[in-house]
């Protein structure tokens, strides 16, 4: 195994956590803006968490994922009530998406959004290239637990917890849920997601999602099962049988594509990082954003 650390930014994830963390009780003319009369709260946010991960981490290549259009995505396509409920986002908001992704190629940081896909798809697509060709560390920048799935010897999420930034590996996982990663999807497929309208299996939570999938190993041993099931899932019986059109659907929304063409085209020499820090945060500065790296 190399010593490259990829650096993979769930892009939209910080910048709206940045935006509603910083707009909360404000109405859009309080929000901060530069001279050029642009919305840079969010902005400033994600440029300041950018520095820090720099700083923190070995970090010798990097690439920020964009979501593509909801619409248009594969799993749209098939099932139009997937993040359905989603509101229309805030106008300050889209337009700080277009200003960090033109900050971002003026820094000459790799960023890609690939039509069809969604960002945790990107995310998922780099991760397994870097660690099935060894190149080396991967540390994913998100607060979205889907992306758990992803996590292996080499590949872990930095997220906030309890107030907090971790590093959060495969290790850590097991040692709290008691299952590998890659059976994440199978928990996630009962449970559903209401944010994202994934309906899972009605009737099943987190008291016996997890358990199932301790017990049975995947949803198809779960299903293959269902009538001779330990007796202390006796009352979930009747919910799995009613329920299992929908948790398979849920399993197929929720599990992250690896393998994107668009992602196997890039040469991994394109992620290289390498800035000039203090040239970095005078082009940031230029353009009224001062950015404190603690």
């Amino acid at each position: 195994m190399s010593d490259k650390t990829l650096l993979l930014i769930d892009g939209f994830n910080l910048l709206s956590r940045g935006y509603f963390a910083t707009a909360y009780g404000k109405s859009d003319e309080q929000l901060s803006k530069n001279d050029q009369g642009q919305y840079i709260n969010a902005v400033r946010v994600f440029f300041q968490k950018l520095f820090q991960l720099t700083r923190q981490y070995p970090i010798t290549h990097i690439s920020v994922a964009w979501d593509g259009k909801r619409q248009d995505t594969s799993r749209n396509q098939q099932y139009a009530f997937y993040k359905a409920q989603r509101q229309d986002l805030p106008e300050p908001l889209i337009e700080q998406y277009h200003l960090t992704k033109e900050l971002l190629d003026n820094l000459n940081v790799h960023q890609l959004a690939v039509g069809g896909y969604e960002a945790d798809d990107i995310i998922g697509a780099f991760s397994t290239l870097w660690a099935e060709s060894g190149f080396g560390q991967t540390y994913i920048y998100s607060n979205d637990r889907d992306l758990f799935q992803l996590l292996n010897p080499t590949t872990a999420q930095i997220l906030s917890k309890k107030k907090q930034e971790i590093v959060y590996s495969d290790e850590a996982f097991q040692a709290e849920y008691d299952i590998t990663p890659t059976q994440w999807v199978d928990v996630k497929a009962l449970l559903g997601d209401a944010s994202d309208n994934i309906p899972g299996c009605p009737g099943v939570g987190e008291k016996s999602a997890l358990p199932l999938i301790r017990q049975y190993g995947d949803l198809k041993q779960v299903f293959k099962n269902v009538d001779s099931l330990d007796p202390t899932f006796n009352r979930y019986k009747k919910k799995l049988r009613e329920g299992e059109e929908t948790t398979w659907i849920s399993y197929e929304l929720s599990q992250i594509i690896t393998d994107i063409e668009a992602v196997t085209a890039v040469n991994h020499s394109e992620l290289e990082f390498s800035w000039d820090e203090a040239n970095a945060l005078h082009a940031m500065a230029a353009k009224g954003i001062k950015v404190k790296i603690r």
